[in-house]
């Protein structure tokens, strides 16, 4: 062998540079702690917004809410013998709670804050094994169970206090001398339910929606001048958020763009044929928990599908039963049941689009 050959020769390392360990050999500097911060800060926004628009009570719900939540999660904890500050201080149990505050009505009880957290906790999550095993998003479980049990408090809402006089909620305050705490009145989905619809292309059908559906109405509702859960009032605050998580690369874009989408194409459809049917698809955009399920919900890392083509399936299915619900359904709002729906899906889901492992040949006969 020639000098050359030598020098040019590739030496292996011997046993001892080595380093053998088990799978997976790709690591994140992100922890289940540091991911549950970063969607808090992300959740901050609406969280102001909630409280801007419906007063400091607001902030007592949230806050409360997320105690209770910690506090649930190291009761079964301690009851199940498992650390309790090991698993309390990820700060999944305090965004499930926050998380759960958003989808409640301003002025609830709180004592169905109490009721709440326990379904989230110990229902939706603890019962499965614990994070990370859960198949349906928590915070959605607890909320689904509250509406079923208790329909006329979670169906409360008090009006926004920036309601002007020109508000027919706003005016039972200048038509009485008497103080009242909080005024409530019907969200817009909730008055688009209760509104008859007109079958043909009619000018009456056109302005079927025209009250709640007009340029000034769907600049408030962007901004969170409409009623409904503390965490659905501002779609700017949401979209600051859901944009921040993307940023963060904590969530999967697909699901919400599909998701959002899928609900404008069906509603812009239904209003193009029957306009006195269903408002405007910008109108469903802007109005009831669209915004903060698209990003928030239906985006939890645990009950949404693994692959990219996975979650535009799973967010489609999503947009499609929420748009059924919101057209023909009983409730005016269908986020909550869509999403708990097509989790309990997720694992056909990721059957169905799973990838084809790598030097993976199918056999055949």
């Amino acid at each position: 062998m020639s000098e050359n050959e030598k020098n040019s020769e590739v030496m292996l390392p011997t046993g001892s540079e080595l380093v053998l360990s088990s799978s997976p050999h790709l690591s994140s500097p992100d922890s289940v702690r540091r991911i549950m911060y970063k969607v808090l800060l992300a959740l901050v926004p609406a969280a102001i917004a909630g409280v801007w628009f419906f007063g400091f009570y607001a902030l007592v719900v949230m806050v409360v809410t997320m105690l209770f939540c910690v506090g649930a999660e190291a009761l079964w904890c301690k009851l199940a013998g498992k650390p309790v500050m090991g698993t309390i201080a990820d700060g999944s149990a305090a965004v499930t709670g926050l998380l759960l505050a958003m989808n409640l009505p301003p002025g609830v009880p709180l004592w169905v804050c109490l009721i709440g957290a326990f379904l989230a906790i110990w229902l939706g999550k603890q019962i499965f094994g614990g994070i990370g095993n859960n198949p349906f998003n928590p915070a959605l479980v607890a909320r689904v169970g509250l509406l079923i049990a208790l329909p006329a408090i979670m169906t409360t809402w008090p009006v926004p206090r920036s309601f002007d006089s020109a508000d027919p909620a706003a005016k039972i305050t200048h038509a009485t001398d008497t103080p009242v705490d909080s005024i409530t009145g019907a969200t817009p989905l909730g008055e688009v339910g209760t509104t008859k619809k007109i079958l043909d292309k009619s000018e009456a059908a056109y302005a079927n929606f025209q009250a709640v559906d007009n340029d000034a109405m769907l600049w408030k509702y962007f901004l969170g001048e409409k009623g409904g859960c503390i965490g659905e009032t501002s779609v700017l605050a949401l979209l600051i958020g859901g944009i921040l998580l993307i940023a963060l690369k904590l969530i999967n874009w697909r699901v919400p763009v599909c998701y959002i989408g899928t609900v404008a194409i069906i509603t812009g459809l239904v209003h193009f044929f029957y306009p006195g049917v269903s408002p405007s698809p910008l109108f469903h955009i802007l109005t009831g928990g669209l915004m903060i399920g698209a990003f928030f919900m239906a985006t939890d890392m645990v009950t949404s599908p693994i692959t990219s083509t996975g979650c535009v399936v799973f967010a489609v299915g999503c947009g499609v039963i929420t748009s059924v619900i919101r057209l023909w359904g009983n409730y005016p709002e269908g986020v909550s049941f869509s999403i708990l729906f097509m989790n309990a899906l997720v694992p056909l889901i990721d059957r169905w689009c799973s990838q084809r492992p790598f030097g993976y040949v199918r056999k055949r006969g």
